[in-house]
């Protein structure tokens, strides 16, 4: 049985997180606290699997409260957001302190239908609450980006692309990976990372300020180019399109009906073996779903190189998990090793 704690000042948004959670016999909301000081004594006293935490509450905030639980009783939390660049970027600060993920607060807003949106939540909290703490170990970030192999890239280059999909526990995991690439790594990468719109902009703003490439959410019909990195943003689906032989540009897709995860991991490795067939090297990383197994396996078939990361670094492993069981990738490793290998594949 999964036991959760929910903390939130909104008496509608605690019954509403509560019904959702209560209607999987295997989870059992187990208290709710209204502020960050309630929350910090009640992961003490009820020992929850798992926390979810509102940011703006009165007498303590999320944050604060998210501060004081990892430092004296590390659990999962998921933080409550609402859907406002603001919010993004206190939600982001919260998965630096060591917030696992994030639940959107406005969920009667979003696309999807309010059943998907449940499921999606509880197999979240599962997978999330049955790594414990051991998701919580935090990654060293090097203070320096690794260095190229000296090599020729003006020729014979093998890889001329990098494909990487994420999802839960994956702004972590690409802030530990993106940073430690040199700012002369020698093709460019597209990202697909499933988050919302108000969140991708921020997000690839803040990976620009700690990396030494180039990091910036991805514009429609702007040209890619070598050593830059671009976030998909999650207002549709990204893909890659060739314009001219010498000239490969993004593509964004509005139409995000038939896919419950958005930005698609597939659809961007999709699009990207369909442009450069054999020479791309796809990276599946930390997040629940199988979103990127068909990327992955396009790749794979195309002659392309895979690399997914090992079970025991991910927040949930789920789409590595997909990709393993598939029998896709070329490279297990753990997150702290997954720049190295990139680097010596391109």
């Amino acid at each position: 049985m999964v036991k959760v704690l929910i903390v939130d000042d909104s008496a509608f948004m605690r019954n509403t997180l509560s019904n959702m959670i209560s209607s999987d016999p295997e989870i059992k909301v187990v208290g709710i606290a209204r502020d960050g000081i309630d929350a910090v004594e009640k992961v003490i006293q009820l020992k929850p699997d798992i926390v979810t935490m509102d940011v703006e509450m009165p007498r303590m905030n999320g944050i604060e409260a998210l501060k004081q639980i990892m430092e004296k009783n590390p659990v999962p939390v998921l933080m409550v957001s609402s859907l406002t660049t603001e919010s993004a970027k206190v939600t982001l600060d919260a998965l630096d302190i060591g917030a696992v993920d994030f639940i959107p607060k406005n969920l009667s807003d979003l696309s999807i239908n309010i059943v998907k949106i449940k499921d999606i939540l509880i197999d979240k909290i599962k997978n999330i609450a049955k790594r414990g703490v051991v998701s919580l170990k935090k990654n060293k970030v090097s203070s320096q980006p690794l260095q190229m192999p000296k090599a020729d890239y003006s020729s014979h280059r093998r890889i001329s692309i990098v494909a990487i999909g994420s999802s839960t526990g994956g702004p972590k995991a690409l802030q530990n990976i993106i940073s430690k690439l040199p700012k002369d790594f020698p093709v460019p990468i597209v990202i697909a990372q499933h988050m919302p719109a108000s969140f991708t902009g921020p997000f690839a703003e803040r990976l620009n300020q700690l990396s030494a490439v180039e990091v910036k959410e991805a514009e429609e019909g702007e040209q890619i180019r070598k050593g830059v990195v671009y976030i998909a943003p999650g207002s549709g689906h990204m893909g890659v399109a060739r314009k001219k032989i010498t000239e490969t540009v993004i593509a964004i897709s509005g139409n995000t009906r038939e896919l419950i995860y958005r930005p698609s991991v597939d659809v961007l490795m999709q699009s990207v073996v369909e442009c450069f067939s054999g020479h791309v090297l796809g990276v599946i990383l930390t997040g629940l779903g199988n979103d990127g197994e068909k990327g992955m396996k396009a790749i794979k078939d195309n002659g392309g190189k895979t690399i997914a990361e090992s079970e025991q670094t991910c927040v949930v492993y789920g789409m590595p998990k997909a990709v393993v069981t598939a029998g896709l990738a070329d490279k297990i490793v753990p997150q702290d090793k997954i720049a190295g290998e990139i680097i010596n594949m391109v």
